[in-house]
């Protein structure tokens, strides 16, 4: 959508009055997806369904599941702001963390259901103006519609390669969670468990129903590297560092 999106812009590259036309930007033509306004505009339209629909699928599974309560950001979350960006790109002090998302995590991704929200709106806007005049004028008008548009996508394309980035610092598995839905995650369970823990059907129950571990019988043992790696997945892990 963005590629469509700069073929289309480049059909008039300017926020300010059609005539006399002044090009904010001269974009290369190699750039943008389409070829041309009219082929730009199909592309564009084609994929906006499916970015509807998969925000519309997502906003409701966020409701529908209570998930919703643990990545919105709430005012009781703005304390907690400062102290994440300082450890995350200041090397400050570690904050303590009692939910699963800290407080710039649910900022960042409140912002992206905001702006993905504003992309879709500003995008209906300029594809039916005249059936949407009265939105479009509560927007400040047409021009600051494609102002709007413009910058919601600057935005959320902003966050997606920062959250890439971020993810990709903490480690590879967190990488392929994003597109398996899962992530190896550390646990301790009985040596007498383990045909069940690598058993996929039985894993998850017998995880659920194992007692805490006694802490006199824990013993350290080194691992293979292979442990973080989410494409191995056998008891051969267990069997100390190759």
């Amino acid at each position: 959508m963005i590629l469509s999106g700069i073929e289309i812009f480049r059909a008039f590259p300017s926020f300010g009055d059609k005539i006399p036309e002044r090009d904010l930007v001269s974009i290369p033509k190699w750039i943008g997806l389409g070829s041309w306004l009219g082929g730009a505009l199909e592309w564009h339209l084609t994929f906006m369904w499916p970015l509807m629909v998969s925000g519309a699928v997502y906003l409701v599974y966020q409701v529908v599941s209570g998930n919703y309560r643990q990545v919105l950001f709430t005012p009781r979350d703005l304390p907690g702001v400062l102290p994440m960006v300082r450890y995350y790109f200041l090397r400050g002090p570690r904050p303590e963390l009692n939910e699963s998302y800290n407080p710039l995590q649910k900022l960042a991704y409140t912002s992206a259901i905001i702006l993905g929200s504003m992309v879709v709106l500003t995008g209906l806007v300029l594809w039916k103006p005249v059936e949407l005049a009265s939105l479009a004028w509560f927007m400040g008008g047409f021009r600051m519609v494609r102002i709007w548009h413009l910058s919601t996508m600057l935005g959320l394309a902003g966050f997606t390669v920062g959250h890439l980035i971020m993810v990709s610092l903490h480690g590879w598995n967190n990488v392929t969670s994003i597109f398996t839905g899962w992530k190896r995650g550390a646990g301790i369970e009985h040596p007498g468990n383990f045909d069940h823990w690598f058993d996929s059907d039985s894993a998850p129950s017998a995880h659920r129903s194992a007692a805490p571990f006694p802490a006199d019988e824990m013993e350290a043992f080194e691992v293979s590297e292979d442990v973080g790696n989410v494409k191995k997945n056998s008891p051969e892990l267990l069997s100390g560092a190759n």
